[in-house]
């Protein structure tokens, strides 16, 4: 079988699809997006290497005295990534209703 290489955006959004749903499994995510399991996991080990790899530079920058600019950059970035929330909230809201709505159309 051929391998197939997937965009970092993907990877990225089926990453986040997975931590953005305590509870839910590797498993039922990858094969909600129909890819391999193994693939979603090692996305997602890459990811926790990233993470603790920029926690450690971040706890460094505090050390050093740059902590003030690191702290400003981060607080700008969690508002542009709450405004995201909220517009991929009403997005994914919408689609739940639109997919209910032709669900019940398609019964008989």
């Amino acid at each position: 079988m051929a391998m197939k290489h997937y965009p970092p955006a993907f990877k990225a959004d089926a990453v986040a699809l997975y931590r953005s749903r305590p509870g839910t499994t590797i498993a039922h995510v990858a094969d909600e997006l129909g890819i391999n399991r193994e693939t979603l996991r090692s996305w997602i080990r890459e990811d926790d290497d990233a993470r603790s790899t920029q926690t450690t530079t971040t706890a460094w920058a505090a050390r050093s005295g740059q902590a003030s600019a690191a702290t400003e950059s981060v607080e700008e970035e969690n508002q542009r990534l709450r405004a995201q929330v909220a517009v991929l909230t009403t997005e994914r809201d919408i689609l739940r209703k639109a997919a209910a709505y032709f669900a019940a159309e398609m019964k008989p």
